[in-house]
């Protein structure tokens, strides 16, 4: 179960550890996230104080918008993490990039979010919760 709850860069000069194993998962298709990830993000939503960040000299934050920022590894380039920076009862919620866990064994695919946006060669099989960019903004309390 470690492998759930531990993960990295891919070059290994980012290490973390989550608090409590994820069981679920989401997938992102926005405009910045598909930039910052290369395609589409996968994420896991980690609550404020759920991540310990055992190697973190490389990692470095960009201010993406008015109301989130983004992890990296500065070394290997690899996207870790965005951030709600808005004020608001969400705000410090972390959703780190699914792919940088050591594992995803035992996790759910539950959600896909900016679905508006999904490119339409883009079709995941199975039902799962789907929301709108305007549902999203909603939820955190950011404006557009």
């Amino acid at each position: 179960m470690s492998g759930v709850t531990e993960g990295g860069c891919l070059c290994g000069a980012v290490r973390y550890r989550l608090a409590e194993p994820p069981k679920t998962y989401g997938a992102c298709h926005c405009g910045m996230c598909r930039k910052f990830s290369g395609g589409i993000e996968l994420g896991v939503e980690v609550p404020p104080g759920g991540i310990v960040w055992e190697k973190d000299e490389t990692l470095k934050v960009y201010q993406s918008s008015e109301w989130a920022e983004r992890g990296f590894c500065s070394k290997c380039g690899s996207s870790l993490f965005w951030r709600l920076t808005a004020e608001g009862p969400m705000q410090g919620l972390l959703s780190l990039s699914a792919g940088s866990l050591d594992s995803l064994d035992g996790m759910e695919f539950t959600t896909e979010v900016y679905i508006d946006h999904k490119p339409d060669s883009h079709a995941f099989a199975g039902e799962r919760k789907r929301m709108t960019e305007a549902d999203v903004m909603a939820m955190v309390g950011a404006a557009n």
